[in-house]
């Protein structure tokens, strides 16, 4: 376990890698990446004020106001901040915009607590990793939406990588066409998950099975993420000065994400599975 002084001096050196700095941008519609090079964070615009999905660490929260800023947005318009999944690098920047804007936090449950608490009940990296604890001011369920000026997003449980993973969707119209967007919250199981006999979190693996039937059962024309590596970002960016041509709105890459996923959460799982048995004998 490492001490409070170790966990502050972890948080701070990899912050920094984090949060080094990305040009904000236009997806589609009213879609703007507002994130770091690591951490994405998205701005969705309307005329009733904004939804910021995801505050990244707490050293994210200016780069993103800055990021609003260069748009031609005011990051005090946000009023809504939603979240991907209860990770320190997603949400512990979460009270700092609270703060600053006054949004409603809102969060799916089994991520609730872990905001509200600074990281304390995470089932991996409550030792790890700690934040600033969050008020969450509605706990969201599955395949409930929130909506604002005109626009509604649909939260889908998405669990595994945390307990209340969540992957949002929405559709935007652009030059007069619909789009499917698909945030994904997150298909990995990052190194260090048990994925059998997981005293902390018993259903893990078929938590992940289950997400990847409802990331499959989602329409997606615009494949967004957590993290641009996801889906891309920075190769997509590079062309999206392209005349008549999105390089976001991408559905093969959405499923070639998936498989790409669902085939390493497998080999993980049945590598486990062998050496839980292994160790049985």
């Amino acid at each position: 376990m490492l001490s409070a002084a170790g966990v502050l001096l972890h948080a701070q050196s990899a912050h920094k890698e984090w949060n080094a700095p990305f040009p904000p941008h236009r997806v589609i519609g009213n879609v703007y990446y507002v994130g770091s090079s690591f951490l994405a964070s998205f701005l969705i615009t309307t005329p009733e004020g904004h939804l910021l999905v995801n505050s990244g660490s707490e050293e994210t929260v200016p780069l993103i106001q800055a990021s609003v800023g260069k748009l031609g947005f005011k990051f005090t318009d946000i009023k809504i901040l939603l979240e991907s999944q209860a990770h320190v690098d997603h949400v512990a920047g979460h009270a700092l915009v609270r703060k600053l804007t006054g949004a409603r936090v809102l969060a799916m449950a089994g991520d609730d607590g872990v905001i509200a608490a600074g990281g304390l009940g995470d089932f991996q990296y409550e030792n790890q990793w700690r934040w600033t604890p969050c008020p969450v001011d509605r706990v969201l369920h599955d395949g409930e939406t929130v909506a604002l000026g005109g626009v509604v997003l649909t939260a889908h449980l998405t669990p595994g990588h945390t307990k209340g993973c969540t992957t949002w969707t929405m559709t935007v119209e652009d030059q007069g066409t619909p789009y499917h967007v698909v945030i994904v919250g997150s298909a990995r199981a990052n190194p260090g998950y048990r994925l059998v006999d997981n005293a902390k979190y018993p259903g893990i693996a078929e938590d992940f099975k289950r997400t990847f039937q409802v990331l499959g059962s989602l329409e997606c024309d615009v494949f967004l993420g957590a993290h641009g590596w996801y889906y891309g970002m920075e190769e997509k960016f590079a062309h999206l000065s392209e005349s008549g041509r999105n390089p976001f709105v991408d559905p093969k890459g959405y499923r070639d994400f998936l498989g790409r996923s669902e085939e390493a959460f497998l080999k993980d799982l049945e590598a486990q599975k062998s050496n839980s048995h292994g160790a049985g004998k």
